[in-house]
Order: structure tokens, then sequence, then C-alpha cells
């Protein structure tokens, strides 16, 4: 019987890093997208980004609520970040862990895409991701 016990123990402790490396699942049909600007906008800066969410809400970071999470706001990215770790925090990767739906942003002249990931509480994406589709702005 205690050989049992230590084979259990020993195949929970294995699998525990599984339990804890989870990925937040999404609700079904859950969307993130850009409210503002447009796709294709000619704008000056700042610029003002209004996001947009349908099928799931928002949260702040660190709250863990079923069914919520947080924007980040992806500005001039050429690759998606890895959506089984933390989404970085850098100019590329702009985070709203307070539950923000709207922010102003500096942008220098040209064209720039924009796109939404949300990130659970611990600023890991969702399973499927929730990201908007991209946005391309030019800015005078």
């Amino acid at each position: 019987m205690k050989f049992a016990k230590v084979m259990m123990a020993t195949a929970v402790l294995a699998f525990t890093p599984l339990l804890w490396a989870g990925e937040t699942p999404a609700p079904e049909g859950a969307k993130a997208y850009i409210i503002s600007p447009a796709d294709g906008a000619m704008v000056t800066s700042p610029v003002t980004v209004q996001f947009g969410l349908s099928g799931i809400g928002v949260a702040p970071a660190g709250t863990e609520k079923e069914k919520t999470g947080h924007h980040h706001l992806l500005i001039d990215v050429k690759e998606l970040p890895d959506m089984s770790s933390p989404i970085p925090a850098d100019e590329h990767h702009r985070h709203f862990g307070g539950g923000q739906t709207e922010v102003t942003v500096e942008l220098a002249p040209g064209q720039h895409t924009l796109q939404l990931l949300l990130g659970d509480h611990q600023h890991v994406p969702h399973n499927p991701p929730v990201l908007s589709e991209p946005v391309t702005i030019t800015v005078n």
C-alpha cells in the first residue's frame, strides 16, 4: 500500500507543471476588434485607438475571473508572440492591465499596423487566442 501511495505522489508531481502551465480557455465565439481607427484610415498623431470585444469581458491583470481578459495593443508587430507565454511588454506590445478599453498613442508619420490580443490574468493569450484582425493606418 505504501508503494502505491509513493507512486501516486510521484505521478502527481510529474504532472503538476502541466496543471500550472495551463492556458485559459476563451469562450466560444469570443472576438477582439479595433473600433477606431478604421482599416485604411489616414490619421494624425496622437492616435486614439478604441478597443472592442464581444463574447468575453474585461478584467484587470491579476484578476482571475472566468471569461475575461485584458487588452494588449500590438503596434507594427511582424510576428505574433508565443501564444503559450506571457505577452512581451515593449514599444511594440503595449499592456493595458488596468482593464482600459482605449488609448491615445504617439506614432511617427507613415504606415502602421495595429492589432489587439487579449491576455488572461497572467498576460498569457487565451486558448484559442482572442486576436483582432490587423488594422493598417497612415499617420500624416
